[in-house]
């Protein structure tokens, strides 16, 4: 490794290029198909998998702000695709589902997600694959450990 940051080297930048790069791809089919944003795409796939969260809770099981979490739902409520209900012990506390229409938009991206996800990894072989995930989460764990210093 050099001394001299080399901004195209540098891993940071790399993987969110990366990031940038794939999640802008795949939001094109999310926008022209089913005008969806990112945020609201991740929250309409979080609430498939995880019915009855918060907002909160969203923003922590997605690693998206809250701002950004708030916006989607907000846009979500508005067009239908999830409704919200108040806590009986707290009613400052909402609680999201998908409505019918979300269960249908969420049933029809997932599957464009899962082909494009397979499409991407194309040409990795199965020890490739698991070579990535373990850097992966090595490099989340390590990220997790110096953003606490």
């Amino acid at each position: 490794m050099s001394d001299e940051l080399i901004l195209e080297e540098f891993l940071p930048y790399r993987l969110a290029v990366l990031s940038h790069t794939v999640s802008t791809t795949i939001a094109q089919v999310y926008e022209e198909r089913f005008s969806l944003s990112i945020p609201e795409w991740r929250v309409i796939a979080i609430l498939g998998r995880y019915p009855g969260l918060s907002a909160v809770e969203v923003a922590e099981r997605t690693v998206m702000d809250k701002v950004a979490v708030s916006r989607a739902v907000s846009k979500l409520l508005k067009n239908g695709r999830i409704d919200r209900q108040f806590a009986d012990a707290d009613r400052r506390r909402s609680i999201l589902n998908l409505s019918q229409e979300g269960r249908r938009v969420h049933n029809e991206i997932a599957p464009l997600a899962l082909q494009f996800e397979r499409e991407l990894l194309e040409g990795l072989s199965a020890d490739d694959l698991a070579k990535l995930d373990f850097i992966m989460e090595h490099l989340l764990q390590r990220a997790r450990v110096l953003g606490k210093d």
